[in-house]
């Protein structure tokens, strides 16, 4: 998904991420691009990984390579635990919300139900 519709979820897909497999920064960058959230800035996103260690949510430690640099692996506590199923709560209902409203905008409209989508405002804001 392109854009900031998915700004305000990154705390609870990072924590899920994070649950499902610790990793470090760049990884977790990866991973939320897989998910389809790819314009996400790195700092954000490192931000946001201080701000939920700063909260209790992950725990980090730092892990040696020979490859690279020293790196800061995140894993989640049992409180980050405790706030990713509650997230996950909320998201799954966001879900159904979402999935009502594709639905809807699926649906057949009948023939007295106004007027037709080709006469109403496209979402870049041109008539049709």
């Amino acid at each position: 998904m392109e854009g900031g519709e998915t700004r305000g979820l990154l705390s609870p897909i990072l924590l899920l991420l994070i649950w499902n497999r610790p990793g470090h920064g760049y990884d977790l960058i990866d991973r939320l691009a897989d998910l389809g959230v790819a314009a996400v800035e790195p700092g954000h996103v490192y931000r946001l990984l201080r701000g939920l260690e700063r909260d209790q949510f992950l725990v980090s430690s730092w892990i040696t390579s020979r490859a690279g640099p020293p790196r800061r692996k995140y894993e989640i506590t049992a409180s980050g635990l405790s706030d990713l199923k509650a997230s996950m709560i909320r998201l799954r209902h966001l879900g159904r919300v979402l999935d009502t409203c594709v639905a809807l905008w699926e649906e057949p409209r009948p023939p007295d139900a106004g007027p037709s989508r080709s006469r109403v405002v496209s979402w870049q804001g041109d008539s049709g």
